[in-house]
């Protein structure tokens, strides 16, 4: 492994050109002006798979909700998920309200500094708690990411898949092989902000990068061939329907159960169905409600039809009324009649909010 690492003088040279050019471009964020470890770690958390203009705005409501570990961990599950909520990918906000909780019952609520220690916190692995202690800390610990992965494919041209353990394997040791003695917070940092901002995915600005002349994808003329990309995903078309039940003012939600998409959020009751219509759509609505709710209802017309996308699908939801005729709700834990004006207090999925905003409930 170590014949496929640059040499010491290679290694002083990026250390020196990357944390000169991260003095005087780094960008202006919330997270990068505090050492404390519960506010990089929450910022951490929000950043994975998320771009960082999604997730200012949410990085400061939630620190004012939950200035430290122990006002998280006190928090209710829903108050956490109303926060989260359009962030996306939920697990990761019920996970840091687990850990918090998990800190607070083994830490005393103190953020731990031992490596291990942060690595058996739920929804952390060994980029967020290398990240988090190295920035915190200034402790000496490598990262790999989506912008470093992209970065260090580049900068040793290597045609490895950076997903396969080969490719792991180099990458993890490249990241560790280059730390600096000190400064390592502001050095991971840099790496992290030069893959982001300047080596892009697609057209990376060579001309703009202090590391150009180090650099074997740009000296090969393989900057858009590298990294070696995973088959791309195959996304499947999946038709469903929602249904609008209203009785005496309020409309019927049901609570995301485990192993569901949006565990844990509300939403209106919505099914999987094929492209029916007219009798046949209405029927089957019937049934389908009456199981999983225990109320006869009537189907109205459709009033809305959203789309999205889930993980490898991509959604075409069908909004319909619906009258209730009778019956009595079989999961009361789980299933709701809200009022309208409740419905900004409740964490909702992301359709589920379209939902409520589009209709005047």
């Amino acid at each position: 492994m170590e014949a496929n690492l640059p040499d010491a003088a290679w290694v002083r040279s990026l250390q020196r050109r990357l944390l000169r050019w991260f003095a005087r471009s780094a960008r202006d964020l919330p997270w990068r002006k505090t050492r404390e470890p519960y506010r990089i770690w929450v910022s951490e958390i929000m950043l994975q798979q998320t771009q960082v203009a999604s997730v200012t705005g949410y990085y400061d409501r939630f620190l004012r909700a939950f200035p430290d570990v122990k006002s998280l961990a006190a928090a209710s599950e829903q108050d956490v998920l109303r926060l989260w909520e359009g962030l996306g990918y939920y697990r990761r906000a019920r996970q840091l309200h687990a850990a918090a909780r998990r800190i607070v019952e083994l830490h005393g609520g103190a953020f731990p500094r031992e490596f291990d220690q942060v690595l058996d916190l739920p929804g952390v692995g060994r980029y967020t708690a290398g990240a988090v202690l190295s920035i915190a800390h200034d402790a000496r610990h490598p990262i790999l990411e989506a912008n470093t992965i992209r970065l260090f494919s580049r900068l040793l041209g290597s045609s490895l898949n950076p997903a396969s353990a080969a490719g792991q394997r180099l990458l993890w040791a490249l990241a560790e092989h280059i730390l600096p003695r000190r400064s390592v917070g502001q050095f991971n940092q840099a790496l992290m902000e030069l893959g982001s901002e300047v080596c892009t995915p697609r057209q990376p600005a060579c001309t703009r990068c202090p590391l150009m002349t180090l650099c074997a994808a740009c000296r090969l003329g393989r900057q858009e061939e590298l990294p070696v990309s995973a088959r791309p995903l195959r996304y499947e078309a999946r038709h469903e329907a929602a249904v609008i039940a209203r009785r005496r003012g309020r409309v019927l939600l049901r609570q995301c159960g485990p192993g569901e998409w949006w565990t844990g959020l509300w939403d209106f009751p919505r099914f999987q169905l094929p492209e029916l219509a007219g009798p046949e759509l209405a029927g089957e609505l019937s049934a389908r409600m009456l199981e999983l709710t225990g109320l006869r209802i009537l189907p109205g017309p459709a009033v809305a039809t959203l789309r999205h996308q889930v993980t490898r699908y991509r959604i075409t939801l069908v909004c319909h009324e619906a009258t209730v005729l009778s019956g009595r709700l079989i999961a009361p834990a789980c299933l709701q009649w809200v009022a309208p004006e409740r419905l900004s207090e409740l964490p909702l999925s992301v359709t589920g909010r379209r939902i409520s905003r589009l209709l005047k409930l």
